[in-house]
């Protein structure tokens, strides 16, 4: 077992030549867990039963319908499916070799269509998938520390489920969980500050500054995987931020299967999730042009600026968003200090 455990660390490797293995579609490195956790993830979602449709996954370039994932054409039981699911199948994968905490996050939205309209060829409708975080149905993710930790939400409040490792078994431990109002807690990678805008900076001195928040001391925690820091925030209260920086101006989380699946958790526990300037679950998505017809009536795949359907297509899926997510309070005022510091420019 222990020698099955070592060959799932380090960067994946083709097992046939054995050179490291591509990069994502978000030019990462891709690890050993990234490659299995996402043929799982793809797996589970797709062969549980017919009510999912299509998925999309942070380490394919676009979706995929369940019928492709599982080897079958598309014209099956597969097309009556009525919702499609969106994942990160492994966060926080540089934590891996180190043995830190990471974990799987996804979201579950019904299908505008009510089933697969495949209006491109691929078995699939994008008008699924790019979609506002209001329209999400279920979201939830899973920590995996020192236990295994699930926590979901259908809508209508958050529970969390722990794994019992002899029953395999996942049992209700966190019933009806709920995010103080208010927490002196912060999670940022404070080793980016000075890449951050003027308002991040600011609140970020005031809360230090403040030395005590909701009658405890400020604390800075920051584990580097989105579903740790979070889950952490989820418990003691307090706000999470990935914000923007000089490098990377829309962040560096994934809204799709990212950030609005994680403020739907936070908002149904009585938090938020914001950009700095709106609610996470208010985003649209970038929208890719539609097919328009040429001269010879035949479909033409391209824009007037060269852009293929794929291109825009993966723009849509991947599109980024600065995130802060956490207790009610904590997360208002940031909101204030973007109002007030950070101008005009969204």
């Amino acid at each position: 077992q222990r020698a099955q455990t070592d060959d799932l660390y380090g960067a994946a490797v083709d097992p046939v030549t054995g050179e490291q293995a591509d990069t994502n579609v978000q030019g990462e490195v891709q690890q050993q867990l990234d490659v299995l956790c996402n043929t799982l993830m793809l797996r589970a979602f797709c062969s549980s039963s017919d009510i999912i449709c299509a998925v999309a996954s942070e380490e394919e370039p676009l979706p995929r319908s369940c019928a492709d994932v599982m080897g079958y054409h598309y014209d099956n039981i597969f097309k009556s499916g009525e919702y499609v699911a969106v994942f990160d199948p492994i966060d926080g994968s540089k934590n891996i070799d180190a043995s830190l905490p990471v974990g799987t996050v996804f979201g579950i939205y019904r299908s505008p269509d009510q089933g697969v309209r495949d209006d491109h060829g691929k078995g699939w409708s994008l008008d699924s998938f790019l979609q506002r975080g209001t329209r999400m149905v279920a979201a939830g993710y899973c920590l995996y520390s020192a236990t295994t930790v699930l926590v979901l939400t259908l809508g209508s409040g958050v529970h969390g489920f722990t794994l019992d490792p002899d029953k395999q078994t996942f049992l209700q431990t966190h019933p009806n969980m709920r995010i103080p109002d208010v927490g002196s807690l912060y999670s940022f990678n404070e080793a980016n500050s000075r890449e951050y805008s003027e308002p991040v900076q600011n609140f970020l001195e005031k809360m230090k500054e403040a030395g005590k928040i909701g009658g405890k001391k400020v604390t800075s925690r920051y584990i580097g995987a989105l579903v740790a820091d979070v889950h952490n925030v989820l418990i003691n209260g307090g706000i999470y931020g990935y914000p923007s920086t000089r490098d990377h101006p829309d962040g560096k989380l994934r809204l799709l299967y990212e950030s609005a699946p994680m403020a739907m958790i936070m908002e149904q526990a009585g938090g938020a999730g914001s950009t700095g300037y709106g609610r996470i679950l208010d985003v649209l998505p970038p929208q890719p042009k539609k097919k328009r017809r040429n001269d010879e009536n035949e479909i033409d795949n391209d824009d007037e600026n060269g852009k293929s359907f794929e291109e825009e297509a993966g723009k849509g899926i991947h599109v980024r968003v600065p995130t802060f997510l956490g207790s009610v309070e904590n997360v208002f005022e940031l909101d204030q200090f973007h109002k007030y510091y950070g101008g005009d420019d969204e």
